[in-house]
């Protein structure tokens, strides 16, 4: 979980996404030297005194040896905004920051990938490896072995049980649960509240109240 030798950094995204994470990285007294966002921040208490830049190119004044990215856009299930952001300033050279709030739990056995982010009250058990860039949420929990694929968002609340594998972009609501040993394939959405006792399909969902899985759009 390598900090990139603390260099400052550049928050991408004004929303309350970003907020928890500017939150999360102030009180590690970490440097922030900006929020871009075209929309106002003002309103948001955690991001006065940070210089407040309109369109992402505008972060392109520094250059990626001088600063490290957090993308602090949320993600709904199926969203590939964050992920096109990431992509982008990747391909310029910039690398994004592994972000882990102080409270989270993380065994010294679990392995996280560059980018990933874990909220507070987050409990990642021994042997658990968690893909580049997926979000662990507040209070989720990812319990021994289990597998969590690239650009993921397991949600608050959210218990993914031993020995279970999420392929990329797999969206877990908040208040899920899958049971042990369910692999779940890309970007499939659990909704919230779920319960998941079986293996999952590519792009398929899992409905609470009709306590199965279906094929097909959101």
């Amino acid at each position: 979980m390598s900090s990139h030798n603390l260099k400052p950094l550049i928050i991408i995204g004004g929303g309350g996404h970003a907020s928890v994470l500017v939150d999360i990285l102030r009180s590690q007294d970490r440097e922030i030297l900006a929020v871009v966002s075209p929309d106002d921040i003002a309103h948001r208490s955690v991001f006065i005194g940070i210089k407040h830049l309109k369109n992402d190119d505008d972060l392109l004044a520094y250059t990626p040896n001088e600063v490290v990215l957090v993308n602090g856009i949320g993600m709904m299930p199926r969203s590939k905004i964050k992920r096109k952001i990431n992509e982008k300033f990747l391909s310029l050279g910039y690398r994004f920051e592994t972000v882990i709030a102080d409270s989270a739990i993380i065994s010294e056995y679990a392995s996280l990938g560059e980018g990933v982010q874990v909220l507070p009250g987050a409990i990642i058990q021994a042997g658990a490896v968690i893909g580049e860039y997926a979000i662990i949420n507040s209070g989720a929990i990812i319990e021994h072995d289990t597998q969590i694929g690239c650009y993921n968002h397991i949600a608050p609340g959210s218990v993914i049980c031993g020995q279970c594998v999420t392929k990329e972009d797999v969206f877990v609501g908040a208040g899920a649960t899958v049971i042990q040993s369910v692999n779940i394939a890309e970007q499939a959405f659990v909704a919230a509240g779920a319960t998941l006792t079986t293996n999952m399909p590519a792009s398929s969902i899992c409905y609470p109240s009709r306590a199965q899985i279906t094929q097909g759009d959101l």
